[in-house]
């Protein structure tokens, strides 16, 4: 029998030791993951009025969602050129939940109202809107304060003004349109209380021939000056170059204009959408039924002005803007409205809700070409 004390136990090596259980660890990891598969990307829904190829409200809010999407790396699908009323609405969303989205955006006014069963029917999807008509569980307010802008700009054409007539051409008098043109109403006042401002209702988000037509009459008809529009295309600024007379865009940042071409009121709706997206992917979505975003989150601003605009107007304008930085606010009384109906006594201000959901009105000193 052999010397035990020549005979020695076998060890492993400690680094060998360490490989194996670093494999085994690895192996643990894959199985793991074979057993729980990595949950689908979620992906994202757009639906809009018009074309999104073409410069306006459905352009800049697409870019914006394209550029939410590709910051947080998901998946967009989009249904453009779907007409309000009809059911096409519906008929996108349906689209747009077998394609397996989570999120879906309705980005025109009157979207929700018409789709609101079948927004319902789908409690699993999360849906944004830009209206408060309809309150959902699994649907949330997404508002910008465009209205914000509308009262600088209001403060530029009531000092631009030389014949004391402001044109302003609207697609229809529902709480959104309502709310920037009694705020433009406000700023022109501000700085130029004899001023007549006058709008003309279109009856449609898109209506170019309809726009030309009562941009012309409140031009040649009623000696408007200035000109401002809440539409989604461009109809109203190619009737005011073609007239010689000055104007306001909206939304937009607009080209090849002339110096008729004030400024515009534009929109940051990649930080706008960044934050729907952000806390759709947080779960936070429903949490707040109505979400409004301003001036003070940099979201609503103006383009650069033009040279007809003066250092005086502008600084008047610069003064209004750090005013909304310190969270005072354009509604505040007193104000009444045409009929001379007070709507907010003095010391007081309207709040967000009864903006969003009541301003079916329009405020004293605004006229309507009839």
């Amino acid at each position: 029998m052999p010397d035990s004390r020549f005979i020695r136990p076998l060890r492993w090596p400690l680094f060998s030791l360490t490989a194996v259980a670093m494999i085994i660890a690895i192996l643990a990891v894959i199985l793991m993951f074979e057993a729980f598969p990595k949950r689908p990307q979620p992906k994202v829904g757009f639906i809009t009025l018009g074309d999104i190829k073409e410069p306006g409200w459905n352009m800049s809010n697409y870019q914006g969602i394209e550029r939410a999407c590709e910051e947080f790396k998901l998946p967009l699908l989009v249904r453009d050129k779907v007409p309000e009323h009809g059911g096409k609405c519906a008929e996108a969303i349906k689209d747009l939940a077998n394609e397996g989205c989570q999120l879906i955006i309705l980005a025109s006014f009157g979207f929700a109202r018409e789709a609101r069963q079948t927004i319902a029917d789908f409690p699993q999807i999360a849906f944004s809107t830009n209206s408060a008509e309809v309150q959902l569980r699994n649907l949330t307010s997404n508002f910008v304060r465009m209205y914000e802008g509308r009262y600088l700009t209001g403060i530029i054409a009531g000092q631009q003004t030389r014949s004391g007539v402001i044109g302003y051409v609207g697609a229809m008098p529902n709480d959104e349109v309502n709310r920037g043109l009694n705020a433009f109403t406000l700023g022109v006042m501000r700085a130029n209380p004899k001023a007549r401002v006058i709008v003309a209702w279109t009856g449609a988000w898109q209506d170019p021939a309809k726009e030309k037509e009562n941009a012309r009459r409140l031009v040649r008809e009623k000696g408007a000056d200035v000109l401002a529009y809440h539409q989604d295309d461009s109809a109203v600024p190619d009737l005011a170059e073609a007239e010689g007379v000055d104007f306001i865009g909206f939304n937009t940042p607009l080209f090849g204009y002339s110096e008729h071409h004030l400024v515009s009121i534009l929109c940051r709706w990649d930080i706008y959408y960044s934050d729907v997206v952000r806390r759709f992917l947080r779960e936070e979505h429903n949490a707040n039924r109505i979400n409004w975003l301003g001036v003070d989150r940099g979201v609503v601003m103006l383009s650069n002005y033009s040279p007809r605009v003066d250092v005086e107007t502008r600084a008047v304008v610069e003064s209004a803007r750090m005013e909304f930085l310190r969270d005072e606010v354009v509604f505040s009384g007193p104000l009444r409205d045409r009929e001379g109906n007070m709507r907010c006594p003095a010391g007081e201000v309207i709040a967000d809700d009864t903006l969003l959901k009541s301003m079916d009105w329009q405020l004293e000193g605004v006229e309507i070409l009839d």
